[in-house]
């Protein structure tokens, strides 16, 4: 096992982990030793990650399952709680959890686009972190936030979600810069098209997230869509001791795409 990767004894709580990025994140921090802490608002879900988890794992354990809704503040602080209260201690913080809708301006209902988007993805993220913050002081532990390129390239009819991931990479780079001193490092990773169920979570069908994808990925420089693991593999370096000495940065994980192709439709 390498040094880089190597997070036994590592406690690690991962957002919106029951399935896509998130889920694969909590199983490859459980296959390099890490106690992982999943949440998700699926309940089956999460117990086949969890399983998942304790199939890699070198102790076979298993991920400690939290049912709640980011969204939620009760569910933050229980969620919160009981891996403080389980394990002692959080060493690793991975806002994971997002939702995604397209809303036009002229759209009668954007502002409770607006509001349904904004509590999950960003104000979500400002609550776990004032909770956690005090636990991962005492650990020297990290932060890593994933947002998506949509925050760097504008698009219409996606300002929403766009304006909820901008923040959330200046909220982070603020954070990184009141919590080095503390020991604690913040970082972003900001994900182009990759092959989950977000689209479909949106209401698009199958059929058509698939074609998109395939249509998006062939416009990349890397001639591909990503994958959960391309962006779980970014977070695990950006957690790592490796990265002992970075924070505040925006790792764009994207096929080239920011520079090489038309912004993605799909995070």
């Amino acid at each position: 096992m390498s040094n880089s990767k190597d997070f036994t004894g590592k406690v690690v709580l991962i957002t919106g982990s029951s399935g896509g990025i998130g889920a694969v994140t909590a199983i490859q921090f459980a296959k390099y030793g890490a106690q992982v802490v999943i949440s998700g608002r699926n309940g089956q879900k999460l117990s086949s990650v969890s399983q998942q988890c304790a199939q890699v794992s070198p102790n076979r354990l298993e991920a400690l399952e939290v049912l709640g809704d980011v969204s939620h503040e009760s569910d933050c602080r229980r969620l919160v709680d009981i891996t403080v209260q389980t394990f002692g201690k959080l060493d690793i913080l991975v806002n994971n959890a997002g939702i995604g809708a397209t809303s036009g301006i002229r759209d009668p209902n954007i502002l409770d686009t607006y509001d349904r988007l904004m509590a999950t993805n960003l104000r979500s993220v400002v609550c776990l972190t004032h909770l956690c913050v005090a636990h991962l002081e005492k650990t020297k532990g990290n932060i890593v936030n994933i947002s998506s390129m949509a925050a760097l390239t504008p698009r219409p009819s996606m300002s929403i979600y766009s304006m909820s991931k901008s923040a959330l990479d200046m909220f982070s780079k603020c954070l990184a810069l009141e919590l080095g001193p503390k020991g604690i490092r913040v970082n972003v990773v900001n994900p182009s098209g990759v092959r989950t169920d977000f689209s479909q979570a949106m209401g698009v069908d199958k059929d058509s997230v698939n074609s998109l994808l395939e249509v998006t990925g062939s416009s990349y420089p890397l001639g591909r869509i990503g994958e959960p693991i391309d962006i779980a593999n970014a977070v695990l370096f950006l957690a790592s001791d490796e990265c002992s000495f970075v924070t505040a940065i925006n790792f764009v994980a994207d096929g080239g795409a920011l520079w090489g192709a038309p912004p993605p439709k799909l995070r």
